[in-house]
């Protein structure tokens, strides 16, 4: 697959055209924002961890029924996507109190609830990424009803499926973001990455945190958390 001109670069992905006009290749970054961009560093190996941590979780989910934009990695950096429109709704499922949640509604972290939470945000850099409920979607005609159903169904779904991932090598999984897009035949599939950037990840015997809150909290020990839950899930 030939990478072709840049088209969008992120706050951690570059994304490139390809001699396919149905597939894209991603290109992960070292790069770390944090609070909308306005806390920027590095996180060396980052990318690597990024893309084949994610591109890992994408297949089992995969096999386990849950669509996704993946097709191929194609070295530590780089993989091929099927290319989506992307739709404009951040999805948060949470499991236990934690960062915003906790601090929004004064309660401390660690409360581990009797179900999952789903909240959704507007994707908007401008605007901040504000919270936004379905009927606000709807009227914003940012998905449909069914649209939002499906991703709903299939964000619960890939709470289920990770958090045993994550029960299996030791880790509680906290609260994490998706992402979903449309395919051109309007097929909703999960799209963007799952990893430490977009999880809250506890070791489920210390507490200690092993994601990207390490960078937010200057907490140090970012790129060694990074390469723990690599090094767990993917024995390396």
């Amino acid at each position: 697959m030939e990478k072709r001109e840049q088209l969008y670069e992120g706050k951690a992905k570059k994304v490139f055209a390809t001699d396919d006009p149905e597939k894209l290749i991603v290109s992960y970054k070292d790069d770390a924002t944090a609070f909308n961009g306005e806390k920027k560093g590095t996180i060396h190996g980052k990318g690597v961890i990024n893309n084949r941590m994610s591109n890992h979780l994408m297949r089992r989910l995969e096999k386990e029924g849950v669509p996704t934009h993946y097709v191929e990695e194609l070295s530590g950096t780089d993989t091929v996507v099927k290319k989506v429109n992307i739709v404009p709704l951040e999805v948060i499922i949470r499991n236990i109190s934690a960062g915003s949640f906790a601090k929004r509604y004064g309660v401390e972290e660690g409360i581990v609830f009797d179900a999952p939470t789903i909240e959704f945000s507007y994707k908007n850099d401008d605007l901040g990424d504000p919270l936004i409920n379905s009927y606000h979607a709807l009227a914003l005609k940012l998905a449909t009803r069914e649209e939002i159903e499906t991703i709903k169904t299939y964000a619960f779904k890939v709470n289920d499926l990770l958090k045993g991932f994550m029960k299996e090598i030791g880790i509680d999984l906290v609260d994490f973001k998706l992402e979903f897009g449309r395919l051109s035949d309007g097929t909703i599939v999960l799209a963007d990455e799952i990893s430490p950037d977009t999880c809250r990840l506890w070791d489920e015997k210390t507490h200690e945190k092993l994601d990207k809150d390490r960078f937010r909290r200057d907490l140090g020990g970012v790129e060694d958390a990074y390469q723990e839950v690599m090094k767990r899930l993917m024995g390396e």
